[in-house]
């Protein structure tokens, strides 16, 4: 199938979601003037059920092309080390979500920490102007294509190779800095690196991303979150845990107990699974809506239904994971069930922590470490 007509599905599909930003039209020009596959790579990653494999443009042009514009929340992996997902074209719908938090006006200075293919720093140049985006690579190869693709647009990116997690200092200050992998903790060479008063927009923890704002004096910056967001951890930090099995191993658990609640919002609502992660950052959840199966790499626990709202919790481990996840998700009902909207980050030179309603009064949980 012809690339122009999957470009125009996958627009015509953002248009009719709501996906493009009504405050930032600039963002679906830059994406029709430079579109994902004027820096895609020829070879491509497609998840078999099994593993990642490749999909070379010159073998399967069609394939490669379905891969590129599989949809508006679907990345398109550029990369796999060592059996992981590295690089990717990030999801439109997000890219285009984060572009427009970002309130970029033309003249900003803008720093990007993960350049990968060059995309999203392009996208940035074309609102910014040239000459005003530096973005930050770890990955020399990636640093040394994407130099290639965006000097063939005219975007005028400057392309260092380096820690993304300190910035770069020789061109600050900055108006705006962006990434384009998930963090933990937002390094403060980020908020050290932007002028007061100016805006970082980052995902966050792999499921939300933040929109920080400076402080007037520069000594912490403060925001809401934006929406969800699924992004690559910072390289070096992404090894998952041991999976489900590993952890429970074959022996009998430690501990028994009723769960009387409906195990359905595990699955369906996207609100509480973030309010879960920000009290509990630790443990990963897998559900159908009827059971689940928790794990934190050391402990476990299964909640398995019995029937309309009687479900059993069998435990093992160090700790007891179905009573912490029964603890927070009570404290999430207590606050109102709060909206992921309804959170926010502060970030200060030796803490931070993410808060619910109110920056000052607002109830608090510190950050993980990476």
């Amino acid at each position: 199938m012809d690339v122009d007509i999957l470009r125009r599905r996958l627009a015509d599909a953002m248009e009719r979601r709501g996906d493009w930003p009504a405050d930032s039209p600039w963002v679906r020009l830059a994406v029709e003037a430079l579109p994902r596959d004027r820096f895609a790579p020829d070879l491509l990653w497609q998840w078999d059920g099994h593993r990642w494999v490749s999909v070379e443009r010159g073998a399967d042009p069609e394939r490669w092309a379905r891969v590129l514009f599989a949809g508006p929340d679907e990345a398109a992996v550029t990369q796999v080390c060592e059996g992981l997902p590295s690089s990717s074209l990030s999801c439109p719908a997000v890219v285009a979500d984060m572009l427009d938090s970002l309130i970029l006006a033309p003249g900003h200075r803008v720093l990007e920490l993960g350049t990968g293919n060059g995309w999203n720093a392009a996208l940035l140049a074309r609102r910014a102007g040239p000459g005003r985006v530096t973005s930050v690579e770890v990955d020399p190869a990636l640093a040394t294509a994407a130099r290639r693709r965006l000097a063939a647009t005219g975007a005028g990116v400057a392309v260092e190779v380096g820690d993304g997690a300190a910035g770069w200092a020789a061109g600050a200050p900055y108006d705006r800095v962006v990434a384009t992998y998930a963090v933990e903790r937002v390094p403060w060479a980020w908020v050290a690196q932007t002028r007061p008063g100016g805006r970082i927009v980052t995902p966050w923890g792999h499921l939300g991303h933040v929109a920080l704002t400076v402080a007037p004096d520069g000594r912490s910056a403060t925001g809401w979150v934006q929406g969800l967001a699924q992004f690559m951890p910072a390289r070096g930090t992404g090894r998952p845990l041991p999976d489900f099995r590993t952890v429970r191993g074959d022996g009998p658990a430690q501990a028994e107990r009723p769960l009387h609640r409906d195990l359905g919002p595990l699955r369906d609502d996207a609100h509480l699974r973030f309010a879960l992660r920000v009290a509990l950052p630790r443990l990963r959840i897998t559900t159908d809506g009827e059971s689940a199966w928790l794990h934190d790499g050391t402990s476990w626990a299964t909640l398995s239904a019995l029937g309309p709202g009687r479900t059993v919790a069998h435990q093992g481990g160090p700790r007891r994971l179905a009573d912490d996840l029964e603890r927070a998700w009570d404290t999430w009902l207590s606050h109102g069930s709060p909206k992921l909207y309804d959170y926010g980050m502060t970030v200060e030179p030796t803490h931070q922590y993410l808060w619910c309603h109110d920056p000052t009064t607002g109830p608090r949980w510190p950050t993980p470490d990476q």
